[in-house]
């Protein structure tokens, strides 16, 4: 299902989003949503915040190292607000439509919370158009652009609907509209921007990039800087979705997929094996592509937890094998999109 959680469907037929469970967690989503107009990540929406409640879980990492990059500088306030997992935007998808089965004044309270989102989304974007994974800022990589859980493009496609007052965001004001609109258009100048360039040809896109300079940078511990397949393909489809692409547009588009097109890999499976996930020969699969390219050399890298940087995926820890995916399928559904795109131009 598409969102941060079971609980938050957004796939249902829209009779369901009248229903007294769907409104029932409605209900319990307003009550999470933070001061600032968020919301964080991996809680069960089914189940409201109790009074004095803190809006977000115990940090991902309990260790005090400020050499760990996964270490949060308050393990108890982290993630007050984010785009990361999903979140944020698909509360607001999820209210929008429980709000749309209540025109009258039983959604006011919902469509209220989506117009408090919307301003959290316009407060939380960089002048430059990008967002960060957090806001209020946290500190670290969360400053960061992030493309990563595709947030960017995310936030830049709901705005996208509420300044055209689809998918239900009919309600909100009209001056907010126009923001939003402008705010989608900042979004994707950004995008086009932080675009890997090598010469004068336009590769795929990194992860994260740094807020001022643009420029690629590194996230958790096993995350390096690099060109991600999988933000690219999350980026190549947001850029397709446009309804009438500029040539900047069309041409950052080109070559990106030009870039997947030339990192396919045949012939080889990323699957379980008596000694943890593995990459292993297995004639006629794929392609499949690396989470990680190198900036320099254009190949496959790989992190692990203690930060050092491998370029055979079978030679990190066991643990951080099994616990990322490090492999990809995914791109080939942006190479399928674009075969579509380029034939309707």
């Amino acid at each position: 299902i598409r969102g941060n959680s079971s609980h938050m469907p957004l796939d249902r037929p829209a009779a369901w989003y009248g229903t007294a469970e769907a409104r029932a967690v409605a209900d319990a989503i307003v009550t999470f949503q933070t001061p600032a107009g968020g919301w964080s990540k991996n809680q069960d929406r089914s189940i409201a915040r109790l009074p004095c409640q803190r809006f977000s879980n115990d940090a991902e990492t309990m260790e005090q190292n400020p050499a760990n990059f996964d270490a949060p500088a308050d393990r108890f306030w982290t993630f007050v607000g984010t785009l990361d997992n999903n979140a944020t935007w698909t509360e607001m998808r999820y209210l929008a439509k429980v709000a749309a089965r209540t025109p009258g004044a039983q959604g006011d309270a919902w469509r209220a919370s989506v117009i408090k989102g919307v301003h959290y989304l316009l407060n939380a974007q960089y002048p430059n158009g990008g967002w960060p994974q957090i806001w209020p800022l946290e500190g670290g990589f969360h400053d960061s652009i992030t493309f990563n859980d595709n947030a960017v493009a995310e936030a830049a496609m709901i705005l996208r609907d509420v300044s055209r007052g689809a998918e239900g965001f009919d309600f909100v004001p009209a001056e907010l509209k126009v923001r939003a609109g402008e705010a989608t258009k900042k979004a994707i100048d950004v995008t086009l921007a932080a675009q890997v360039k090598q010469g004068d040809r336009l590769l795929g896109w990194p992860q994260q990039v740094e807020p001022m300079r643009l420029v690629p940078t590194s996230a958790r511990n096993y995350e390096p800087r690099s060109i991600a397949s999988g933000e690219t393909t999350d980026i190549l489809i947001f850029l397709m979705g446009e309804p009438d692409p500029s040539p900047q547009v069309q041409a950052a588009i080109r070559g990106g997929v030009a870039w997947l097109e030339a990192n396919r890999t045949y012939d080889k499976s990323f699957e379980m094996t008596d000694d943890g996930r593995k990459l292993i020969d297995k004639p006629g699969a794929g392609p499949i592509w690396s989470r990680n390219y190198d900036l320099v050399t254009g190949r496959p890298i790989f992190g692990d937890k203690d930060q050092t940087i491998h370029d055979d995926v079978n030679g990190i820890s066991v643990g951080r094998r099994n616990g990322y995916s490090w492999w990809l399928a995914q791109p080939q559904t942006a190479l399928d999109a674009y075969a579509a795109w380029s034939a309707a131009r």
